[in-house]
């Protein structure tokens, strides 16, 4: 690790004038160090966050069917919440699969959304090839790499690397939106608009601005009781996803009145199945109008020969996760 300088500021306002350039945010840590332990992400400044006005930032509050998260609320004190475990459980669950519960109690929501790939070519720095962490160096996946965790939605030639987190499929899902302090001022973005697809540049991965500090979420509709975050990896605990699907399902009688579908392990951005759920809404749910519904959401992929078995395991995911939700009650 190189030699670094450690600030804590005392209000987001300073916290966001004092960053840039080679100045980054810390919360948790539980991402930005072990990037910089591995010489990939090499800050000159570290700004600590958690403890800017007191915890103004570390809330969750609930108005009504909408909720409005701080994003320096751990992911432990979200997961364990009985209101949101009651009221939208899918968000609880993606925490609770994310990670070890010693990474639970540090990570902090905003950092988890803005994680970085696990791909092995952006995080071993002796791989020359990367466009992600040296722009322009080519991708040593796609140029006879082993590929078998990468994506096969949102892919371009520059780069397939996976977005790995879990939490970030719940928020698009329930058309979260990110309240962000920036250099001139607070706005908000829908969190669908917050990551970018790699394209000819997979080093820019957000839409964030230099600076930008995300203070909050909020989910104008988070009612969701009949909702789940279905996660398949290759073993039942601290591994990321092969592929999962965040769902949740208002139904009318027999028929699906809302229907909301993410999908994550198998893209390069948090990513959200909008065909599949224009095929569902208005019908009943059936196993087969459910296996035409993930056909179309996998219509897309582009693979390899390592990581073609994801779009098999990501439509079954899917169909999985809404027969389950449609023997749910609520």
């Amino acid at each position: 690790m190189r030699p670094f300088r450690y600030e804590r500021p005392a209000t987001a306002a300073r916290a966001v004038a004092a960053a840039g350039g080679e100045a980054h945010f810390l919360a948790g840590g539980t991402t930005m160090v072990d990037l910089m332990k591995l010489d990939v992400m090499r800050p000159e400044r570290l700004l600590d966050i958690t403890q800017l006005e007191d915890g103004r930032y570390d809330f969750i509050d609930w108005d009504g069917k909408s909720l409005r998260i701080g994003a320096l609320t751990a992911m432990a004190t979200l997961a364990d919440d009985d209101e949101v475990r009651r009221r939208v459980p899918m968000l609880s669950d993606a925490l609770w699969l994310a990670a070890s519960p010693q990474i639970r109690k540090a990570a902090r929501i905003g950092g988890n959304v803005l994680q970085r790939t696990r791909c092995a070519y952006f995080r071993d720095t002796s791989y020359a090839q990367c466009n992600k962490r040296e722009p322009g160096s080519g991708c040593a996946a796609l140029d006879g790499g082993v590929t078998r965790g990468h994506a096969v939605l949102g892919t371009s030639s520059a780069c397939i690397a996976t977005y790995p987190g879990d939490f970030a499929q719940s928020l698009i899902a329930l058309d979260a939106v990110v309240e962000i302090l920036g250099k001139d001022g607070p706005r908000a973005v829908r969190f669908a608009e917050l990551h970018r697809q790699p394209h000819s540049r997979p080093d820019i991965e957000t839409t964030l601005e230099e600076g930008d500090l995300i203070v909050a979420f909020s989910i104008p509709d988070a009612d969701f009781p009949r909702s789940r975050y279905l996660k398949v990896r290759d073993r039942e605990s601290y591994a990321y996803a092969l592929a999962s699907t965040a769902g949740a399902l208002r139904m009318d009688g027999d028929v699906v009145a809302d229907i909301r579908i993410a999908l994550g392990g198998v893209a390069t951005v948090p990513w959200r199945a909008r065909e599949a759920e224009e095929m569902l809404k208005g019908s009943s749910i059936s196993e087969d109008g459910l296996e035409r519904a993930a056909e179309a959401a996998f219509a897309g992929a582009s693979t390899t020969e390592d990581n073609a078995y994801k779009v098999d395991l990501g439509k079954r995911t899917m169909v999985r996760t809404f027969l389950e939700l449609a023997r749910m009650e609520g």
